[in-house]
């Protein structure tokens, strides 16, 4: 099977919390990110078509910049995979939402800030 990719993907690994329509909270990290998905790891099954909701915490060492970034993101899982007892996630990104983080990279935020 053939895959097009519209997007360009980064194999950036950062941790990551999912959270689904029915209020499951499940923790993973990611294996790729794009403009348009994210592949990520996970103990949790997900099931192609489930809705999900996710925060990603873009490190300021990587983008170059003075603070952190903060990316909301909804989305919908399109694919699952076995691999060594992990799922892994395919999932699309149809919003996301950058936010600008107040604290200097690598500072804890406040309460206030998540």
């Amino acid at each position: 099977m053939k895959q097009t990719r519209t997007s360009v993907r980064f194999p950036l690994k950062l941790p990551l919390t999912v959270r689904t329509n029915d209020a499951r909270e499940h923790f993973a990290e990611t294996a790729d990110i794009s403009a348009g998905g994210v592949l990520f790891h996970t103990n949790a099954s997900l099931d192609v078509g489930t809705m999900i909701r996710f925060r990603i915490v873009l490190p300021a060492i990587v983008l170059g910049t003075d603070t952190d970034v903060l990316v909301n993101c909804s989305g919908r899982v399109v694919r699952t995979l076995d691999e060594k007892g992990k799922k892994a996630v395919a999932a699309m990104i149809d919003e996301y939402c950058f936010e600008r983080m107040y604290s200097p990279a690598g500072q804890p935020l406040t309460a206030a800030q998540l």
